[in-house]
């Protein structure tokens, strides 16, 4: 393959799509992109360094773009890309997305990560930006639907990568958590508070609630309660227990308090699931 930049004109805004994408080895100084200052509203863009070391400057903070390092922004915000002529050229690989699934995703992204990634060549995020490369530039994929969808699955392998970034914990740390979540599944059924938690994991009630935000997202607590719901979705659909025996089962003393969770969770109370079994027929529905 030759570097080179593409880009794509329609008036069709409603879907997620590709404005532009390229591969580009900057030398110039003169290479400066402000986030306030462009014609391009609505559209989010992720770019890579492959060679050479560039700069971004978000919120009031300043970043270096070395090898192995890219960002991801959206426009217009409170930002500026840059080159510093320091001898060495920077080598680029770039995506520009327009939609409102980007920007929806580009959020996700944002709250897991922040705007800067660091990814070896190898992942899956940068291979499946070179493999929509080699289409547009190879094999000279043009079509509007078929840039949707190559867009969309490279934005969810970023948002996944992000997660899974998020979720990288020492061994101790993976250990407790562990532990944590077998506990609440095998103890579903009991009073459970984050104190009791905290003490049978003999550590801090507020490291453990960190280590779950880390992780999982959540709080300890909300994640038990994603158990009990689970339980209960199964309980009702698979025996005959009154509505009440199946909240007290699932952790919930209060069948009132039960019902408010379980309407929160489905959009409806325990009784008219059970019920409706056509319109809702599941058996078994998992939180994660």
């Amino acid at each position: 393959m030759e570097p080179g930049v593409y880009g794509f004109r329609t008036n069709d805004h409603s879907i997620l799509t590709i404005d532009s994408i390229g591969w580009q080895t900057i030398t110039s100084s003169e290479y400066r992109f402000a986030g306030d200052n462009r014609p391009d509203v609505g559209h989010v863009i992720f770019q890579y360094t492959l060679r050479g070391q560039g700069h971004l400057e978000f919120e009031n903070q300043r970043f270096s773009l070395p090898k192995g390092t890219g960002f991801l922004v959206r426009i217009p915000s409170r930002h500026c890309y840059y080159y510093l002529d320091n001898g060495e050229p920077w080598e680029i690989l770039w995506l520009n997305m327009r939609g409102d699934e980007a920007n929806r995703i580009w959020g996700l992204a944002m709250e897991q990560g922040g705007p800067v990634f660091r990814m070896e060549a190898s992942s899956p995020v940068i291979a499946n930006l070179w493999t929509i490369f080699r289409q547009i530039a190879g094999a000279k994929m043009t079509d509007k639907y078929r840039l949707s969808v190559s867009a969309y699955e490279w934005m969810l392998t970023l948002l996944q990568s992000s997660r899974e970034s998020g979720r990288e914990l020492n061994s101790k740390s993976n250990s407790v958590l562990h532990q944590a979540k077998q506990l609440m599944k095998e103890r579903y059924a009991s009073p459970i508070t984050l104190d009791m938690l905290a003490e049978q994991l003999r550590i801090n009630k507020y490291y453990l609630c960190r280590l779950f935000q880390k992780a999982e997202h959540t709080s300890p607590l909300s994640y038990l309660r994603d158990r009990r719901i689970e339980a209960a979705i199964a309980m009702l659909r698979t025996t005959n227990l009154p509505i009440q025996e199946v909240g007290k089962r699932c952790g919930f003393e209060s069948p009132s308090y039960f019902g408010k969770v379980f309407h929160a969770y489905m959009g409806l109370t325990p009784t008219a699931y059970r019920e409706k079994k056509l319109e809702f027929p599941y058996d078994a529905i998992y939180y994660e």
